[in-house]
């Protein structure tokens, strides 16, 4: 089964390299860029017997490697 994980920057927390994106944007041209913020997205395939358990799998890593869930939030799909 495979399914995608996408880990942001907690609200609050500084992301400099989203502030650099958005200053480089400026100075191509690119006009009306408010904010920019980065993350990061892991699409992984495991062997699930079904879609709940999968999501448990994939949620495990998440917490456990994936994501600093200090600073970082994520968002867990099973795509199928």
């Amino acid at each position: 089964m495979k399914a995608r994980v996408t880990v942001t920057l907690k609200t609050g927390i500084l992301d400099p390299q989203g502030k650099a994106i958005e200053g480089a944007l400026t100075s191509l041209g690119i006009g009306g860029v408010a904010s920019v913020r980065q993350g990061k997205v892991f699409d992984i395939e495991v062997a699930a017997a079904d879609r709940a358990q999968a999501e448990a799998l994939v949620k495990d890593a998440a917490e456990k490697l994936l994501a600093n869930t200090v600073i970082e939030n994520y968002r867990v799909e099973v795509l199928g």
